[in-house]
């Protein structure tokens, strides 16, 4: 259940794959994942979106987290969705198991979500917090974002890792940050393409009331393919 995901041509958002549709034979949403380390800024960026993108898309958010319902009851609390419109899931173990080794949970949550408020056209699914290692199953997402901090440190994109190197977009996140952490922003956005050849990559700061816009605006190109 993905699109389809070579890494030869990275210029544009990958095709879509041959099972687009429900059992029912209706389409089915377009599922972007988001992973990143804890406190890179990836419920903000689903909140953000979700802002951005509610009045022109039908869309739904799955979350993930250890023990608790911290993420999706942070997006409850700000309002971003509906609250029928936000799924969570507890994992309870680390979160590589639910969004790449055993992905039951989110896809019966995803796919509870699309019998309860669908017609979807995107779901986004965030990950735990862990570290530079995090991707998501082809079987669960069909595009994935991953987010790092620059308070993280601007040797991040240096050290790679699956997140940093294969992610279909890796978002710099809290720019803002740059001068009072100490880190040099050209570095990161030159060390991050050095690891990521074509695939793309952006510097924003959620401080912005814009700096989510070229995140949103590569989710559309991504939905545009989709659909297409």
């Amino acid at each position: 259940m993905h699109l389809t995901h070579p890494h030869d041509d990275h210029h544009g958002p990958a095709a879509v794959g041959a099972d687009a549709r429900r059992p029912d034979g209706t389409r089915r949403a377009l599922r972007i994942g988001l992973g990143g380390p804890v406190g890179s800024g990836k419920t903000a960026t689903v909140a953000a979106l979700c802002a951005t993108l509610r009045d022109t898309l039908s869309l739904a958010v799955v979350t993930n987290d250890i023990y608790t319902r911290e993420d999706a009851e942070f997006l409850l609390r700000h309002a971003v969705l509906p609250p029928e419109r936000i799924q969570a899931v507890e994992t309870g173990a680390c979160p590589h198991t639910a969004i790449r080794d055993d992905i039951s949970a989110n896809l019966e949550a995803v796919e509870d979500l699309e019998d309860a408020v669908g017609p979807l056209d995107l779901v986004l699914v965030e990950s735990g917090g862990d570290n530079l290692t995090a991707t998501f199953s082809k079987g669960l997402v069909d595009a994935q974002i991953f987010v790092i901090d620059v308070a993280g440190g601007d040797d991040i994109p240096r050290k790679g890792g699956p997140g940093v190197t294969t992610a279909d977009l890796l978002v710099v996140n809290k720019t803002d940050l740059a001068p009072h952490v100490g880190s040099d922003l050209a570095r990161m956005e030159r060390d991050a393409k050095e690891q990521r050849g074509d695939l793309p990559v952006l510097l924003t700061s959620l401080k912005d009331a814009e700096g989510v816009a070229p995140v949103a605006a590569w989710v559309r190109a991504q939905l545009a393919a989709w659909n297409t």
